[in-house]
């Protein structure tokens, strides 16, 4: 299977060419003036609790500051979507001064400012903060996080909701109440946390403290996985050992990628819950290693289809074969790259409600059809009942792992995006588990030897029994087959 590794390495090697954007919770990084504008996250932060409010509030907190003293400053916004979409909107603008007069038009009547409205919310602060000090709009010295130059308190009693936090070259004079565009350069120095619990009690839950709402209790569902791949890889690794089958070999090249996969986003994860930041590379390497594991698996079962390794050695149209298989590849890792980079942090949206992703559901769902019209002409021809018996259970099981996803996509639709992310890593992780115990249970080297060509025999009965059980010929026992799909004798 050369053209497996090929592909394997193609996919590696494009995506060490692009740059992908991973977010963190534990901010850290310096910022110029003269690049604007810096979008740093997105967070969901919960429901407060109205018998626990200090522990279920979120907070932002954090210290910012300049390497330099410095008269002029820019702003930290932190903002829901209601106030976000005009201000993240209006940044393009070519005229800096327009531009934030613009972003901060709707905001200048209701965010908090000591000089021109004392009695608006919390969403603003000049930075750079001075060194040692509390930030200048900081004016409850009681409420700041210990360690910390400035806090913001998010309460919601209604439901979830996003926070956008971002840094902008704006100021607002004290005199006019106008905004204006940061005339110099000054480099910024911010190492800012978000977190759902309160920083100040050590009783918060460890496992939804670091994590926005939406992915929150995530790492739950990698440790249920992750226990159960532990259990079928070792019993995986000594089916292919027992025996050695190019069927066995793909299968369990696929098992492992799935694992590997799990394994190094549960690490991320698990670091995550301590620092917030986790291990971002390693995350990546995990999601692409899930999508070989699929797109290897797939390849697996359109062979099987084909009847490769049970009915035939050898198959028909391999090249279109492969290059069907290539494509969905690289239209995967396509959508993975375009859900990174491209999609706008504003979007509620998931990966497949871009052009990729339905282009990949297009893919899938064509695939589908060819997969069952290949199990139907593979099985119309073959007469062993063992065998048969395998296809039945085989294109059931395989069936219900191709559909899941156009479904589950579809569905996504209709479910808020503070679930949807949970949903479809829930469900997409339960339907590739339940694929491959099937699939293990199925070619189980105690079962499998029962419909197999296997590459070497002891009794040449054997080769005969094979021989008159052949497709092309005869057979005059019962089939499994309906009586109109089999072929007419002709004389």
């Amino acid at each position: 299977m050369e053209v497996v590794f090929f592909q394997n390495y193609f996919f590696l090697y494009f995506f060490s060419l692009v740059i992908i954007s991973v977010q963190s919770t534990h901010l850290q990084g310096t910022w110029d003036t003269s690049d604007f504008f810096m979008f740093l996250s997105k967070f969901g932060f919960q429901k407060t609790d109205l018998h626990r409010e200090k522990e279920t509030d979120g907070y932002i907190f954090g210290n910012i500051t300049s390497r330099s003293n410095t008269s002029y400053h820019g702003t930290l916004a932190v903002l829901n979507r209601d106030y976000f979409l005009e201000y993240y909107g209006n940044r393009f603008i070519f005229d800096k001064d327009k531009a934030c007069a613009k972003m901060f038009n709707k905001l200048s009547t209701v965010a908090y400012d000591p000089y021109c409205y004392d009695e608006g919310y919390d969403f603003l602060r000049k930075v750079p903060c001075l060194k040692g000090e509390l930030c200048e709009d900081e004016d409850s010295p009681q409420n700041v996080v210990k360690h910390s130059q400035f806090t913001y308190h998010i309460r919601d009693l209604s439901e979830p909701r996003f926070w956008y936090v971002s840094l902008v070259s704006c100021y607002r004079n004290s005199t006019t109440c106008q905004w204006h565009h940061t005339p110099h350069n000054i480099q910024i120095e911010y190492d800012i946390w978000l977190v759902n619990g309160n920083p100040n009690s050590s009783n918060y839950n460890p496992l939804v403290y670091q994590f926005s709402f939406d992915r929150q209790n995530t790492i739950e569902l990698y440790l249920v996985f992750f226990l159960i791949y532990f259990v079928l890889v070792p019993l995986q690794i000594f089916a292919v050992v027992r025996q050695q089958h190019p069927v066995t070999r793909l299968f369990t090249a696929s098992l492992i990628l799935e694992f590997l996969g799990l394994l190094f986003n549960l690490i991320s994860v698990m670091k995550f819950v301590v620092d917030g930041v986790g291990y971002p590379k390693l995350a990546v390497i995990g999601d692409v290693l899930d999508i070989l594991s699929r797109t290897t698996f797939m390849l697996l079962l359109l062979l099987l289809a084909k009847g490769w390794a049970v009915t035939r050695q050898e198959f028909t149209w391999k090249p279109l074969l492969f290059s069907v298989w290539f494509i969905y590849g690289v239209v995967h890792i396509l959508l993975f790259v375009w859900n990174k980079t491209e999609v706008d942090i504003i979007e509620d949206i998931d990966e497949y409600q871009t052009w990729p992703g339905w282009l990949i559901l297009v893919l899938r769902c064509l695939i589908i059809v060819w997969f069952l019209l290949e199990l139907r002409t593979t099985m119309r021809y073959e007469h062993n009942e063992s065998k048969l018996n395998f296809f039945l259970h085989f294109g059931a099981s395989a069936l219900v792992w191709y559909i899941y996803l156009p479904i589950v996509a579809l569905l996504a639709l209709l479910i808020p995006p503070f679930w949807r992310y949970k949903l479809l890593l829930g469900i997409t992780y339960s339907a590739d588990c339940l694929a491959y115990c099937v699939m293990t249970h199925l070619l189980w080297p105690t079962r499998s030897e029962q419909y197999f060509l296997l590459a070497h025999r002891g009794d040449a009965s054997d080769e005969l029994d094979e021989f008159n059980e052949a497709p092309h010929v005869l057979n005059s026992g019962e089939s499994l087959i309906p009586s109109w799909d089999k072929n007419p004798l002709i004389t």
